[in-house]
């Protein structure tokens, strides 16, 4: 803008009209004559009958960014408590995200154990079928032959189906102690899993809320006038950053956007 500042240069912060239009078609924002003005008024830059003597960069600031003037004048220009804040919010979340990653990898180290005994539970459970399913045959095969054949053979299967009947297999019998052992292990193994779940689900709730907490402060400050976005900027980027590893049903986004 200073180049176009015949007379002040570098030490220039307004333009007369011409140079205002000029100003504007370097930004790639032309306007004409009659809609500049009208911009201007309805800023209250100028007066309704007003005709611009000069352009201030401030008031091109007004229209451009659709700021009340009011607002802009009481605005105060030293932004370090909303920095400080921003930077208390940031690493906050930062502490958050590192305590989810710590209560995260505990929820998986006791997980380990209890997915274990669920697996020698289903192991167990799938002999007690296959031994059952053995002693349901040998059951149906005892009961056909107690009624073919001769007498003594019929009551030679008769005793042996007796016998068979009256106590399981001792095949069958270990497996079912094998399954209740398997059980007992799994109950105490899912009480520090679940615990440690909940923790970590506790913990992840948190990040999303210290995470939300800051987004919705910086766009609070990136709205004001005279608010140092580049900071902000990169504040906000570090922001969506972490929100890739945020579960997408926790306000998270794909890592792939």
């Amino acid at each position: 803008m200073h180049n176009l500042t015949l007379k002040k240069k570098n030490d220039g912060n307004a333009l007369d009209e011409v140079n205002a239009h000029r100003f504007l078609e370097l930004l790639g924002e032309t306007l004409t004559v009659l809609a500049l003005r009208e911009e201007l008024r309805r800023t209250g830059a100028i007066a309704a009958n007003d005709r611009p003597k000069l352009v201030p960069l401030t008031h091109y600031l007004l229209f451009r960014y659709k700021v009340d003037w009011h607002f802009l004048v009481n605005t105060k220009g030293d932004n370090s408590a909303e920095l400080a804040e921003a930077q208390r919010l940031l690493d906050a979340v930062s502490t958050a995200f590192a305590e989810s990653d710590r209560q995260a990898a505990a929820a998986r180290l006791a997980e380990a154990p209890f997915k274990a005994a669920q697996e020698e539970v289903e192991t167990a459970v799938n002999d007690v079928r296959a031994q059952e399913e053995s002693k349901k045959k040998k059951t149906e095969d005892l009961q056909r032959k107690s009624t073919e054949g001769g007498i003594v053979a019929q009551n030679k299967a008769k005793a042996e189906l007796a016998q068979h009947l009256a106590e399981d297999p001792l095949p069958l019998q270990k497996a079912k102690i094998t399954l209740e052992a398997a059980l007992k292990k799994a109950e105490k193994a899912r009480a520090p899993f679940e615990a440690a779940t909940k923790i970590a689900e506790d913990a992840l709730e948190q990040t999303r809320r210290r995470l939300a907490e800051a987004e919705a402060y910086l766009a609070e400050v990136k709205s004001k006038p005279g608010s140092p976005h580049g900071t902000f900027w990169w504040m906000d980027r570090e922001l969506q950053e972490r929100k890739a590893y945020l579960p997408t049903s926790k306000g998270g986004v794909s890592k792939k956007a």
